[in-house]
């Protein structure tokens, strides 16, 4: 650990704390302290000193560091090893590349903010400094191509339980990849893949996690259509222990990543299941009823024509009393 994130993780801890103090608890120099204290400024962590008291944080809203979501882990694999940036296109992007050239199973990748945040289908992703958890993670499992999309109903569900470890709220799961709370939507999940043609099994795959956790006003065209945490709960919540809470929720639901264990609570969390939906699929839009979600994370749908199954990658959903 940095003597910068050292000095952090002190001054997070410590209602005040000298120079003097930090130094001698680190065992460095108070000029090592003082660079500490500038560099953490200059990444924007508001830090008073005081005569007789010494530093502290001003600001009670904690910024996005690796050692804070180092000391609030519990995991064996998971975040293990962090690759964190003030400002970065995509974390998943990153993810990738870092995958390509060997990067071990559980690394993560987090930023404070993100200037090319997308979701499926390209879409864009609202990600604000300091505004959310934008956060990605290197897995490899052994798993078939066609079976990927398990992937993303095991995260949903691990997230939606990280945030309501945290946070006093109910969190729904909009099939596939997108968290609702109060019918706003809170977070949305990207997972991606390489594969090993000759096996045909996947060689990594990337899970993206966006999550808005800062109480915020949205843009307008966003507003009445997403929310946050912060904003749904009534308090700041901690990016750091947040991204450590996902962290352990996902490794202790990816030893059941065969099994499917997790499906069971994907339905339950449903905001789909019984309600009339408009299915998109390319220029083709028709209305169905959502009936149930397999145990390969299938869409259980009824139309006029009969009852048939969706994929994902394959549709976007909308609620049909939303158009």
């Amino acid at each position: 650990m940095s003597t910068k994130e050292a000095v952090l993780l002190e001054l997070m801890r410590s209602d005040s704390v000298s120079g003097e103090r930090l130094a001698e608890m680190l065992g460095v120099s108070r000029s090592a302290v003082w660079k500490a204290i500038a560099q953490l400024r200059e990444d924007g962590h508001q830090i008073e000193a005081a005569t007789n008291r010494g530093y502290r944080l001003a600001d009670p809203r904690e910024i996005l560091s690796e050692a804070a979501i180092r000391n609030a882990l519990e995991t064996r694999a998971f975040g293990r090893e962090i690759e964190l940036h003030r400002e970065i296109d995509s974390t998943n992007r990153r993810a990738k590349e870092l995958a390509t050239h060997g990067a071990p199973h559980g690394m993560l990748v987090c930023a404070r903010s993100q200037t090319g945040g997308r979701g499926r289908f390209q879409r864009s992703f609202h990600s604000p400094e300091d505004g959310g958890v934008y956060m990605s993670l290197i897995l490899r499992p052994t798993l078939p191509a066609e079976r990927a999309v398990m992937l993303t109903s095991m995260t949903a569900v691990a997230v939606a339980r990280a945030i309501e470890h945290i946070a006093d709220v109910q969190v729904k799961i909009k099939w596939v990849n997108d968290l609702y709370i109060n019918a706003r939507k809170v977070c949305g999940i990207l997972c991606e893949a390489g594969m090993d043609f000759e096996s045909g099994q996947l060689e990594y795959a990337v899970v993206g996690v966006g999550v808005n956790t800062a109480r915020q006003e949205f843009p307008p065209e966003l507003q009445g259509v997403a929310t946050s945490v912060g904003n749904e709960c009534g308090r700041e919540i901690s990016p750091n222990r947040l991204t450590a809470e996902i962290c352990a929720c996902m490794e202790a639901e990816y030893e059941h990543l065969v099994d499917g264990r997790f499906m069971a609570e994907s339905r339950e969390r449903s905001n789909v299941i019984g309600r009339k939906i408009l299915v998109l699929r390319g220029d083709e839009r028709f209305s169905a009823r959502a009936l149930d979600i397999d145990d390969q994370g299938g869409l259980v749908i009824e139309t006029d024509a009969g009852v048939q199954t969706v994929r994902s990658g394959e549709i976007s959903i909308r609620w049909e009393e939303e158009q």
